[in-house]
């Protein structure tokens, strides 16, 4: 079973690691970042708020529209702070290409009920334009909150990042590393030592270049392994895709 669909399958069962090698970064100071959790408020996913109605996150973090909450203007996921706003998801829309099996075009957008209030806390996340590629080399961060089994309590979980060179997708996919299944849909990064990488409670989390989304928290092989960067799914592939589907939706769901 591939450690996606184990970890969603288990994820109100098993401690998950937070970011691998990272910092906390000041409180609001990411304020594109949504928690995706369940009715019961345990996190499971991050995401990327796109437009006040839309988060875009990974198709595998689909669990249905009555399982899940999204929460922007968040930090620490123990605390109440006043500053989250709270919406239910009204309909999920994971990419028509997604293949679970190899992970392709990992993506999803997510529409919510009631729109997210741009503030101090909370705005959107800027997207690079289409087919735009991001050098290797360039350094990146990702950010999430992973999660921590209800068996063990809450410990207090604040958001966390991490700083991150992009890889070449010929590093990559060489037969040390993935050997062969990048495709031109993903994006690797990570060091050559490992040592600082996105975890399982990170995935549909943001990996920002240049102050743009590049990357979706996708797969990998285990956290922070030297022969094995983190996967993402190339967002500039599906910047048409996600224009398209948030912007047709309002001239052809008016009922909505």
């Amino acid at each position: 079973m591939g450690t996606i669909l184990f970890h969603l399958l288990h994820v109100m069962y098993i401690i998950q690691d937070r970011i691998v090698g990272g910092y906390a970064p000041a409180p609001n100071s990411i304020k594109y970042i949504v928690s995706l959790q369940t009715t019961k408020g345990q996190h499971f996913c991050g995401g990327s708020l796109v437009h006040k109605y839309w988060v875009l996150t990974a198709a595998h973090c689909n669990i249905g529209t009555d399982e899940m909450m999204i929460v922007a203007g968040d930090y620490s996921l123990s605390m109440f702070e006043g500053t989250e706003q709270y919406s239910k998801p009204h309909r999920l829309i994971p990419h028509p290409l997604y293949n679970k099996t190899t992970n392709n075009a990992d993506i999803m957008l997510i529409k919510m009920r009631v729109p997210m209030v741009m503030g101090s806390y909370v705005s959107l996340a800027p997207l690079p334009r289409q087919g735009t590629g991001v050098m290797a080399g360039r350094v990146c961060r990702v950010s999430g909150w992973g999660y921590t089994s209800l068996g063990e309590g809450q410990i207090p979980s604040t958001l966390r990042t991490v700083k991150l060179p992009i890889v070449s997708s010929a590093r990559c996919n060489s037969s040390e590393s993935f050997n062969g299944n990048i495709t031109s849909n993903m994006i690797c990064a990570g060091y050559n030592a490992g040592g600082k990488d996105a975890c399982k409670g990170d995935s549909g989390g943001p990996l920002v270049c240049e102050g743009r989304v590049y990357g979706v928290v996708s797969w990998g092989n285990g956290c922070g392994d030297a022969k094995f960067p983190g996967v993402y799914t190339a967002v500039s592939k599906f910047r048409r895709w996600v224009d398209r589907t948030i912007y047709s939706s309002y001239t052809r769901c008016l009922k909505y």
